[in-house]
């Protein structure tokens, strides 16, 4: 997985869901997660197929929350598994070889265990406080991401995510995680996924800042 900036979706409704989708898209988007909760199994399929017409004309990779069986039908480019969500051994049966898995981690173990079933990238969270997710895990904070990253010393992805804003970036980079997950400061402000993705790639590692001569 190459994309560095995730953004989720939110909204009231699947159509608010659907119209910050189309945002996130036009305004540049790589990757964006279709996050609905608390709605029926058809609205969720329904809004997917929408959100899978929206970002394949912008060429924008879509993965889908929770709902593997869903991602697989409407041919998403991959499922982000919860940890109280399917084992992604058994969402990997369902899915294409293309489609990609991620899980969400907030301990070492958490992120030993989903890079021991395979999982492609690893959501690791919470950063900070966040009013976008219920039963939150402990917060981490960029201590607890430096001192996950350094023991696990792994080439899966980490994707921090949790409360990020654009002035996180760089501090949140040089912790190691290889990009950044973002919800609600990109849905205030759509124009700011194209400053969010220079930071992300331009703040990779404490050498490549810049440095007086």
């Amino acid at each position: 997985m190459k994309t560095t900036l995730h953004y989720i979706s939110q909204g009231a409704t699947p159509q608010d869901h659907l119209n910050n989708i189309h945002s996130a898209c036009a305004a540049g988007a790589e990757l964006v997660q279709l996050r609905l909760k608390k709605c029926d199994s058809k609205t969720i399929l329904e809004t997917a197929k929408k959100a899978r017409e929206i970002t394949s004309h912008f060429q924008t990779r879509l993965i889908i929350n929770d709902h593997y069986k869903v991602a697989a039908e409407v041919k998403a480019d991959g499922v982000h598994l919860g940890k109280k969500d399917t084992c992604p051994t058994v969402a990997r049966k369902a899915l294409a070889s293309w489609q990609i898995i991620g899980g969400t981690a907030n301990t070492l173990q958490d992120c030993q265990t989903l890079i021991d079933k395979g999982v492609d990238y690893i959501g690791l969270g919470p950063f900070r406080f966040t009013e976008t997710k219920d039963n939150l895990s402990p917060v981490l904070g960029e201590k607890g991401y430096t001192e996950i990253i350094s023991a696990l010393n792994t080439n899966t992805p980490i994707i921090a995510i949790g409360g990020i804003t654009l002035n996180d970036v760089l501090d949140l980079m040089i912790t190691g995680v290889f990009g950044i997950a973002v919800s609600g400061d990109i849905t205030r402000d759509f124009n700011k996924i194209t400053k969010f993705k220079e930071l992300i790639n331009g703040g990779t590692a404490p050498e490549q800042r810049w440095k007086p001569e």
